[in-house]
């Protein structure tokens, strides 16, 4: 697929309207906030952030990038949501963290610096996007020999429907009401075939658990809900 053609613009547009409090704890992005670190300490056991060149794709307003860069990584993190940009570069400001921003697809960035990042991050994104085998394809080109990437999205179940959903998007109002589509969520089996497709060799797949009757979120084994996975580019390819 051609890369400017790979967004849905009313996702976009989702996303754009949210910008404003993205990064209040207590606001539509309250999930995120609390799964942030859970995701940061997943990709922090598996790879090596401090001094590595890392890639945050689809990074919103910033909530991971930052967390990679206070980790010691050389940070890029792209978005399409020009509003989300903006905000994320306000905040860095605030901040004080280092990360360059740029309103860019993956596509064209792998074609400008292929085999430029050792760790690229890729959360909560691919359900949102018409064709998620070309932002694989796109990460395989970015990383080096031996880098690692690092997923998250939603699985294809009845589980997930539930609460992805109608229980937070309908019921609790975690979620602004449309944020999700059930079609659009991705089964491991299908991420696992696109990496292959991909040249890249899955690793894990873990589930997250996100409780917000506590304000928690934990990794576990149960997949069929939020799931993390994390695959590596060999050294030679294959």
């Amino acid at each position: 697929m051609h890369a400017e053609a790979n967004f849905n613009q009313s996702e976009l547009d989702k996303f754009n309207a949210l910008a404003q409090r993205w990064w209040d704890a207590d606001g539509p992005q309250k999930a995120l906030h609390v799964m942030n670190p859970v995701r940061l300490q997943y990709v922090a056991q598996r790879t090596t952030l401090a001094g590595a060149r890392a890639l945050d794709v689809g990074c919103g307003g910033g909530l991971l990038s930052e967390a990679l860069a206070r980790s010691g990584a050389d940070v890029t993190a792209i978005d399409l949501a020009p509003d989300l940009i903006k905000v994320a570069r306000l905040h860095q400001l605030e901040s004080g963290v280092k990360v360059d921003y740029r309103l860019q697809s993956v596509e064209d960035l792998a074609a400008a610096e292929p085999a430029g990042f050792d760790v690229i991050t890729c959360m909560e994104m691919l359900e949102h996007v018409p064709d998620p085998a070309s932002i694989l394809d796109a990460c395989a080109t970015l990383l080096k020999p031996g880098g690692t990437l690092f997923l998250s999205t939603l699985n294809r179940t009845p589980a997930a429907f539930a609460l992805a959903i109608v229980g937070a998007e309908y019921v609790a109002r975690l979620l602004p009401k449309g944020t999700h589509q059930y079609r659009d969520f991705i089964r491991p089996s299908e991420l696992g075939a696109w990496l292959r497709a991909a040249g890249l060799q899955l690793q894990d797949v873990s589930g997250m658990m996100y409780e917000p009757w506590r304000d928690s979120a934990r990794l576990t084994s149960r997949t069929d809900i939020n799931y993390l996975a994390f695959a590596r580019k060999p050294h030679v390819a294959t």
